[in-house]
């Protein structure tokens, strides 16, 4: 009885100090105040943190409970209020999205970004409006662009036709202005998501070129109809995400996730795995389910796809898309 009783009690001093640190991470990126007061309530919430952790801690449970459970509820009860909006003063690369038609056989797209990037913050920017016939989509393939921890990357997904031409659809976090990613804030309601859609030589080169990222590019083994009803499928989202707001999640709604549930929509046998989520190996995933080049060991596989090389020669020409396919040297 006694084991029981001092396993609950840590159990419950554990619980109650994670949900101190979810809150106070909740707090600091959603207070609407100013450095200062955030950082005033904070001091204060921690320091009911550790009146509430010692009263456990002396095994005066009920007195703790009688703190902590108002104050999870109020915390529960202002998060609640918390929603996303579409009418933010946006980053310019994410000020409008991007939004679809289809008449028949044929898909207007409009808000298609197609910047000229001469740095990140040096670009001349143009939303376009463009048409494309669905019985010549001839492509896919998925882009992984990676800039720090190599389990995490931002997947891209690049639809091809029969002209050349290519589309980028990218589910991003929508930034304010004064913002900057945070893979933390993403758990955090800090980011709105967006659905952008755009030109290759825009948003892939962005990456290779400008940010000077990680890219590699795997073609994807989809029959016509899977390709069209994916395609399809990003026109939906993009279509609900302009007229419903949605937060970004770094877990469950990001770049990997929304691609995972709309495949998984279309072919409702597609395992789950933890590498949906460490999107950084989904090169392996994409490889057991044999939807990616199964001829060759992985890791030639994943060699062979860096297409950054070919992008930095490449540049800004007419034929980039094409040239960032040549084969491997």
């Amino acid at each position: 009885m006694f084991i029981l009783r001092f396993l609950g009690l840590v159990l419950l001093i554990l619980l109650t100090f994670l949900a101190f640190l979810w809150g106070g991470l909740a707090l600091w990126y959603q207070l609407p105040l100013g450095i200062a007061a955030t950082i005033g309530c904070l001091i204060l919430w921690v320091t009911i943190a550790f009146a509430v952790l010692w009263l456990e801690f002396k095994g005066r449970v009920w007195r703790a409970l009688i703190v902590l459970i108002p104050i999870m509820i109020g915390l529960g009860y202002w998060w609640g209020t918390i929603k996303p909006s579409l009418t933010r003063i946006w980053a310019d690369d994410v000020a409008q999205t991007v939004t679809g038609t289809l008449t028949g056989n044929y898909v207007t797209l409009s808000n298609v970004r197609n910047f000229e990037w001469r740095t990140t913050t040096d670009y001349t920017p143009r939303w376009e409006v463009r048409t494309y016939t669905l019985d010549d989509l001839a492509t896919v393939d998925i882009f992984l662009s990676y800039w720090s921890n190599p389990a995490i990357a931002h997947t891209l997904v690049s639809f091809g036709f029969n002209n050349g031409e290519h589309v980028v659809f990218s589910a991003e976090i929508r930034k304010e202005r004064h913002e900057e990613f945070s893979e933390i804030g993403g758990f955090f309601k800090q980011f709105e998501l967006a659905m952008i859609a755009a030109d290759e030589r825009d948003i892939i080169r962005l990456r290779t070129n400008v940010r000077k990222e990680d890219v590699y590019r795997y073609q994807v083994n989809l029959s016509p109809e899977t390709r069209q009803a994916l395609f399809l499928s990003y026109l939906d989202s993009a279509n609900h995400l302009v007229t419903t707001a949605k937060f970004y999640n770094t877990i469950t709604a990001n770049c990997t996730t929304v691609i995972f549930s709309m495949a998984r929509a279309i072919a409702p046998g597609i395992p789950l795995d933890y590498r949906i989520v460490f999107s950084g190996y989904l090169p392996g995933y994409l490889y057991d389910l044999g939807a990616i080049d199964h001829s060759k060991p992985l890791d030639q596989v994943i060699r062979e796809a860096s297409i950054n090389q070919r992008a930095m020669a490449a540049d800004s020409a007419p034929d980039f898309s094409a040239r960032i396919r040549l084969p491997a040297n």
